[in-house]
Protein backbone atom coordinates (compact mmCIF):
# COMPACT_ATOMS: atom_id res chain seq x y z
CA UNK A 1 0.00 0.00 0.00
CA UNK A 2 1.62 3.43 -0.55
CA UNK A 3 1.64 5.82 2.27
CA UNK A 4 0.75 9.51 0.79
CA UNK A 5 -1.88 11.28 2.47
CA UNK A 6 -3.79 10.55 -0.27
CA UNK A 7 -2.72 6.46 0.00
CA UNK A 8 -6.39 5.40 -0.11
CA UNK A 9 -7.33 7.66 -3.36
CA UNK A 10 -9.58 5.69 -5.50
CA UNK A 11 -9.65 2.42 -3.46
CA UNK A 12 -12.82 0.85 -1.68
CA UNK A 13 -12.93 -0.48 1.89
CA UNK A 14 -16.23 -2.28 2.95
CA UNK A 15 -16.62 -2.67 6.78
CA UNK A 16 -18.89 -5.34 8.29
CA UNK A 17 -20.51 -3.41 11.32
CA UNK A 18 -22.21 0.03 12.11
CA UNK A 19 -20.88 -0.13 16.07
CA UNK A 20 -18.92 2.35 17.12
CA UNK A 21 -15.76 0.86 16.16
CA UNK A 22 -16.46 0.12 12.88
CA UNK A 23 -17.33 3.62 12.21
CA UNK A 24 -13.91 4.43 13.52
CA UNK A 25 -12.73 2.66 11.27
CA UNK A 26 -14.75 4.15 8.65
CA UNK A 27 -13.58 7.86 9.63
CA UNK A 28 -10.33 7.16 9.51
CA UNK A 29 -10.40 5.40 6.48
CA UNK A 30 -12.41 8.16 4.73
CA UNK A 31 -9.76 10.56 6.11
CA UNK A 32 -6.63 9.35 3.60
CA UNK A 33 -9.12 8.89 0.99
CA UNK A 34 -10.66 5.72 0.93
CA UNK A 35 -14.55 5.18 -0.45
CA UNK A 36 -16.48 3.63 2.70
CA UNK A 37 -19.37 1.54 2.75
CA UNK A 38 -20.99 -0.05 6.22
CA UNK A 39 -22.91 -2.64 6.05
CA UNK A 40 -25.21 -3.22 9.20
CA UNK A 41 -25.08 -6.74 11.15
CA UNK A 42 -28.84 -6.89 11.96
CA UNK A 43 -28.60 -9.44 14.30
CA UNK A 44 -27.42 -7.18 17.63
CA UNK A 45 -28.66 -3.83 17.99
CA UNK A 46 -25.81 -0.97 18.38
CA UNK A 47 -25.96 0.65 21.70
CA UNK A 48 -23.84 3.69 21.26
CA UNK A 49 -25.16 5.59 18.65
CA UNK A 50 -24.08 8.75 19.19
CA UNK A 51 -20.71 7.54 18.59
CA UNK A 52 -21.41 5.38 15.42
CA UNK A 53 -22.63 5.85 11.87
CA UNK A 54 -25.70 3.11 12.76
CA UNK A 55 -28.36 5.83 12.68
CA UNK A 56 -28.15 6.91 9.32
CA UNK A 57 -29.26 4.11 8.38
CA UNK A 58 -32.94 5.18 9.68
CA UNK A 59 -32.46 8.61 7.67
CA UNK A 60 -30.58 10.27 10.36
CA UNK A 61 -28.31 13.03 9.91
CA UNK A 62 -25.34 11.49 11.20
CA UNK A 63 -21.53 13.44 11.57
CA UNK A 64 -18.58 11.85 13.66
CA UNK A 65 -15.70 13.61 13.87
CA UNK A 66 -16.68 15.99 10.77
CA UNK A 67 -17.07 12.91 8.76
CA UNK A 68 -20.71 12.47 7.57
CA UNK A 69 -22.85 9.40 6.35
CA UNK A 70 -25.65 8.82 4.54
CA UNK A 71 -27.62 5.51 3.94
CA UNK A 72 -27.35 3.39 0.73
CA UNK A 73 -30.71 1.69 -0.39
CA UNK A 74 -29.21 -0.43 -3.57
CA UNK A 75 -25.67 -1.19 -5.47
CA UNK A 76 -26.28 1.13 -7.80
CA UNK A 77 -26.31 4.11 -5.19
CA UNK A 78 -23.59 3.04 -3.72
CA UNK A 79 -21.51 2.58 -6.79
CA UNK A 80 -22.10 6.04 -7.96
CA UNK A 81 -21.71 7.47 -4.46
CA UNK A 82 -17.74 5.56 -4.16
CA UNK A 83 -16.97 7.73 -7.48
CA UNK A 84 -17.40 10.82 -5.50
CA UNK A 85 -15.96 9.77 -1.85
CA UNK A 86 -17.39 12.72 -0.21
CA UNK A 87 -19.89 10.63 2.19
CA UNK A 88 -19.28 7.81 3.94
CA UNK A 89 -21.91 5.22 2.92
CA UNK A 90 -23.93 2.91 5.68
CA UNK A 91 -26.74 0.55 4.60
CA UNK A 92 -28.27 -2.66 5.40
CA UNK A 93 -27.20 -4.25 2.03
CA UNK A 94 -24.77 -7.70 3.11
CA UNK A 95 -21.36 -8.53 1.58
CA UNK A 96 -23.20 -10.74 -0.98
CA UNK A 97 -25.03 -7.78 -2.12
CA UNK A 98 -21.81 -5.67 -2.26
CA UNK A 99 -19.68 -8.02 -3.72
CA UNK A 100 -21.14 -7.23 -7.42
CA UNK A 101 -20.68 -3.36 -7.31
CA UNK A 102 -16.86 -3.37 -7.77
CA UNK A 103 -13.25 -4.68 -6.39
CA UNK A 104 -13.10 -4.94 -2.69
CA UNK A 105 -9.81 -3.24 -1.66
CA UNK A 106 -9.64 -3.67 1.85
CA UNK A 107 -12.38 -5.60 3.68
CA UNK A 108 -12.76 -5.65 7.87
CA UNK A 109 -14.85 -7.39 9.58
CA UNK A 110 -15.48 -4.99 12.92
CA UNK A 111 -18.61 -6.46 14.00
CA UNK A 112 -17.15 -7.53 17.67
CA UNK A 113 -19.86 -10.77 18.22
CA UNK A 114 -18.91 -12.98 20.64
CA UNK A 115 -21.85 -15.53 19.47
CA UNK A 116 -20.88 -15.96 15.69
CA UNK A 117 -18.62 -17.70 14.13
CA UNK A 118 -15.72 -16.17 12.02
CA UNK A 119 -15.74 -16.27 8.65
CA UNK A 120 -12.77 -16.78 6.23
CA UNK A 121 -12.62 -13.09 4.70
CA UNK A 122 -9.21 -14.22 2.37
CA UNK A 123 -9.89 -14.10 -1.20
CA UNK A 124 -12.91 -11.94 -0.77
CA UNK A 125 -11.05 -8.74 -1.15
CA UNK A 126 -7.41 -7.65 -1.80
CA UNK A 127 -6.62 -7.15 1.65
CA UNK A 128 -9.51 -8.52 4.69
CA UNK A 129 -8.56 -7.56 8.72
CA UNK A 130 -10.14 -8.98 11.35
CA UNK A 131 -11.10 -7.33 14.38
CA UNK A 132 -11.27 -8.91 17.84
CA UNK A 133 -10.83 -12.54 18.91
CA UNK A 134 -11.64 -16.01 16.90
CA UNK A 135 -9.45 -14.15 14.13
CA UNK A 136 -6.07 -15.51 12.75
CA UNK A 137 -3.82 -13.84 10.19
CA UNK A 138 -3.10 -16.14 7.30
CA UNK A 139 -6.17 -18.27 9.23
CA UNK A 140 -9.00 -16.45 8.25
CA UNK A 141 -7.69 -13.27 7.01
CA UNK A 142 -4.50 -11.24 6.25
CA UNK A 143 -4.50 -9.55 9.41
CA UNK A 144 -5.82 -10.03 12.70
CA UNK A 145 -6.38 -6.95 15.35
CA UNK A 146 -6.69 -7.79 19.22
CA UNK A 147 -9.85 -5.85 20.78
CA UNK A 148 -10.04 -5.05 24.35
CA UNK A 149 -13.86 -7.74 25.37
CA UNK A 150 -15.87 -8.46 22.85
CA UNK A 151 -17.84 -5.31 23.23
CA UNK A 152 -14.77 -2.22 23.90
CA UNK A 153 -14.77 -3.73 27.14
CA UNK A 154 -18.49 -2.85 28.61
CA UNK A 155 -18.61 -2.43 32.35
CA UNK A 156 -21.41 -5.10 33.31
CA UNK A 157 -22.09 -3.16 36.53
CA UNK A 158 -23.17 -0.45 34.11
CA UNK A 159 -26.01 -2.30 31.33
CA UNK A 160 -28.79 -3.76 31.59
CA UNK A 161 -29.80 -6.75 28.74
CA UNK A 162 -33.20 -8.53 28.11
CA UNK A 163 -34.83 -11.25 30.06
CA UNK A 164 -36.97 -12.22 27.29
CA UNK A 165 -37.66 -11.50 23.82
CA UNK A 166 -39.95 -8.48 22.76
CA UNK A 167 -40.14 -4.98 21.06
CA UNK A 168 -38.13 -2.27 23.29
CA UNK A 169 -39.80 1.00 23.61
CA UNK A 170 -36.95 3.63 25.00
CA UNK A 171 -38.12 6.15 27.38
CA UNK A 172 -35.04 8.23 27.56
CA UNK A 173 -32.22 9.56 25.30
CA UNK A 174 -28.75 9.36 24.89
CA UNK A 175 -26.57 11.15 27.24
CA UNK A 176 -29.34 12.29 29.91
CA UNK A 177 -28.34 11.75 33.34
CA UNK A 178 -30.46 8.69 35.28
CA UNK A 179 -30.72 7.36 38.92
CA UNK A 180 -30.76 4.06 39.81
CA UNK A 181 -33.64 2.25 39.79
CA UNK A 182 -35.26 5.08 37.10
CA UNK A 183 -37.77 3.46 34.04
CA UNK A 184 -35.54 4.50 31.08
CA UNK A 185 -37.54 1.94 28.80
CA UNK A 186 -39.88 -0.98 28.58
CA UNK A 187 -39.51 -4.35 26.77
CA UNK A 188 -43.32 -5.02 25.62
CA UNK A 189 -44.24 -3.46 28.46
CA UNK A 190 -42.01 -4.94 31.21
CA UNK A 191 -40.40 -1.94 32.60
CA UNK A 192 -36.55 -1.38 32.45
CA UNK A 193 -34.46 0.61 35.04
CA UNK A 194 -31.23 1.53 35.27
CA UNK A 195 -28.74 -0.30 37.15
CA UNK A 196 -26.51 2.39 38.64
CA UNK A 197 -26.59 6.25 38.33
CA UNK A 198 -24.52 8.02 35.94
CA UNK A 199 -25.06 8.96 32.03
CA UNK A 200 -26.96 6.84 29.28
CA UNK A 201 -24.27 5.96 26.93
CA UNK A 202 -25.67 3.19 25.13
CA UNK A 203 -29.30 2.92 24.23
CA UNK A 204 -30.99 0.39 22.06
CA UNK A 205 -32.92 2.58 18.89
CA UNK A 206 -36.93 2.43 19.87
CA UNK A 207 -39.24 0.05 18.53
CA UNK A 208 -36.73 -2.48 17.52
CA UNK A 209 -37.58 -6.32 18.36
CA UNK A 210 -34.99 -8.20 20.52
CA UNK A 211 -33.88 -11.37 21.70
CA UNK A 212 -33.82 -12.48 24.93
CA UNK A 213 -30.20 -11.59 26.62
CA UNK A 214 -29.47 -8.65 24.36
CA UNK A 215 -27.96 -5.45 26.25
CA UNK A 216 -30.80 -2.81 25.86
CA UNK A 217 -28.98 0.08 27.70
CA UNK A 218 -25.48 1.36 29.15
CA UNK A 219 -24.87 3.77 31.44
CA UNK A 220 -21.36 5.62 32.03
CA UNK A 221 -20.76 5.95 35.75
CA UNK A 222 -17.88 8.54 35.33
CA UNK A 223 -19.98 11.26 36.12
CA UNK A 224 -18.79 14.59 34.89
CA UNK A 225 -15.82 12.54 32.49
CA UNK A 226 -18.74 10.46 30.99
CA UNK A 227 -19.01 10.31 27.29
CA UNK A 228 -21.68 9.55 25.06
CA UNK A 229 -20.46 11.28 21.33
CA UNK A 230 -17.58 11.18 19.20
CA UNK A 231 -14.87 8.93 19.25
CA UNK A 232 -13.79 7.21 22.23
CA UNK A 233 -9.51 6.57 22.99
CA UNK A 234 -10.38 2.95 22.73
CA UNK A 235 -12.15 3.30 19.54
CA UNK A 236 -9.24 5.81 17.83
CA UNK A 237 -6.62 3.07 18.89
CA UNK A 238 -8.28 0.57 17.03
CA UNK A 239 -8.71 2.49 13.72
CA UNK A 240 -5.20 3.70 14.10
CA UNK A 241 -4.39 -0.09 14.62
CA UNK A 242 -5.91 -0.99 11.11
CA UNK A 243 -4.54 2.25 9.18
CA UNK A 244 -1.18 0.19 10.39
CA UNK A 245 -2.04 -2.82 9.05
CA UNK A 246 -2.41 -1.43 5.94
CA UNK A 247 0.60 0.27 6.18
CA UNK A 248 -1.06 3.54 6.16
CA UNK A 249 -0.36 7.33 7.97
CA UNK A 250 -3.04 8.77 9.76
CA UNK A 251 -4.69 11.67 8.63
CA UNK A 252 -3.86 14.76 10.45
CA UNK A 253 -6.81 16.35 11.59
CA UNK A 254 -8.13 18.45 14.73
CA UNK A 255 -9.71 16.11 17.30
CA UNK A 256 -13.51 17.83 18.30
CA UNK A 257 -14.62 17.76 21.77
CA UNK A 258 -16.83 15.12 22.40
CA UNK A 259 -20.27 15.50 25.01
CA UNK A 260 -19.37 15.48 28.51
CA UNK A 261 -21.56 15.65 31.53
CA UNK A 262 -21.90 18.84 32.51
CA UNK A 263 -19.96 19.97 36.03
Amino acid sequence: MPRSADAGKGLTAIVLGTNEIASAVGVFLHRVGFGVVLSQDDDHPVLRRKMAFHDALFGDTVKLDEVRAERADNGMQIFNALRHFRLVQVTWLGLPDLMPVGTIDVLIDARLQAQYRRPDLRGLARTSIGLGPGFVAGGNCDAAIEVLGARCAIDPASIVSALHAGRWHAHREIGAPVHRGEIIGDLSGDPQRAACDGVLRGLVRDGREVAAGITLLEIDRRGRHAQWTGIDDHSRAVAKAVLRALKLPAATKRRPKSARFPA
